[in-house]
């Protein structure tokens, strides 16, 4: 069976998960890159080993598992820190993500990931969606989901290059500013829209 790859991407709080969840619903299987990420960081992975091995046992907690907001915490103000991350989990992200691609038992997969177009994921997926929100939607999102005071969601938005860079690549804009209905509407009408190969 051949697959149809949909790259999903898009800046924080524009709802990437809301509308991932909503292709789930018409029958895609979905590929969590950042999820994947987490889980290639657990004790007992090759890349806990690595990152251990690169940052040292300070970033553990005392379970012996990495501390996400330790290693955050070198990383974020270090962007050559942070291109050693990257260098140990973007390969295995990739390995790990392939192996579920072709595991899948849905003609539809999604990967999602906010990266996906900087990491050069785009190029191997037959559409980028890239999910939008306007900005004031995004701030009242980080806000009261994520229990950010204004300063730091404000923060978090301009950290990330402009929404419009990201559509430059798309195929396929899902504007979630609005009602999820809307939003729902918008993916079931591009949904359809998917030409799959017999």
């Amino acid at each position: 069976m051949s697959k149809y790859l949909i790259g999903l991407t898009g800046n924080i709080a524009t709802g990437k998960s809301t509308v991932a969840n909503m292709l789930q619903d018409l029958g895609a299987t979905v590929i969590d890159a950042d999820a994947l990420v987490h889980e290639l960081q657990r004790k007992g992975t090759a890349p806990y080993d690595a990152i251990v091995a690169a940052f040292g046992r300070g970033i553990l907690d005392p379970a012996g598992e990495i501390d996400r907001k330790a290693l955050g915490s070198i990383v974020f103000g270090d962007p050559a820190q942070l291109r050693v991350l990257e260098n140990i989990l973007h390969p295995a992200v990739l390995i790990e993500s392939m192996q579920r691609l072709n595991a899948a038992a849905t003609p539809v997969v999604v990967y999602e990931a906010i990266k996906l177009i900087e990491a050069g994921r785009a190029e191997m997926c037959d559409a980028v969606w890239v999910v939008t929100a306007r900005s004031e939607v995004q701030l009242e999102r980080l806000m009261r989901d994520r229990r950010m005071n204004e300063t730091e969601a404000l923060q978090r938005i301009n950290a990330q290059p402009p929404q419009s860079e990201k559509t430059q690549h798309a195929t396929v804009v899902i504007d979630n500013s609005g009602p999820l209905e809307a939003t729902r509407q918008q993916v079931e009408v591009a949904f359809r829209g998917i030409q799959l190969e017999p």
